[in-house]
């Protein structure tokens, strides 16, 4: 039969915790982002204008990023495809032998 403090060290689960508190942290700190980004702004569109909270008007922006960075890495990884053109090769370093 083990003693509990054996069973302890057999059962405990450091990176479990760690992913915990890492996560628990996450969260207050999105908590605090909204919060903290919660007024009112203006968004002038050229021809019309809105008014939203900043936290939306980051959030769209971090969304449009995303899509267009996607978008362009498609439209190029297509582009080198239809034209036949290796992809680049890493670096080599001058005392490796060439292939």
């Amino acid at each position: 039969m083990e003693t509990p403090e054996r069973e302890f060290e057999r059962t405990w689960q450091p990176r479990l915790w760690l992913s915990l508190a890492a996560l628990i942290l996450i969260v207050a700190y999105v908590i605090a982002f909204v919060i903290g980004n919660s007024d009112e702004t203006r968004v002038n569109f050229v021809f019309a204008e809105a008014t939203t909270s900043l936290i939306w008007v980051i959030l769209l922006s971090l969304l449009a990023g995303l899509l267009g960075g996607v978008l362009v890495s498609q439209v190029y990884a297509r582009r080198r495809a239809l034209t036949g053109q290796p992809e680049s090769q890493p670096a080599r370093s001058e005392g490796e032998p060439r292939l």
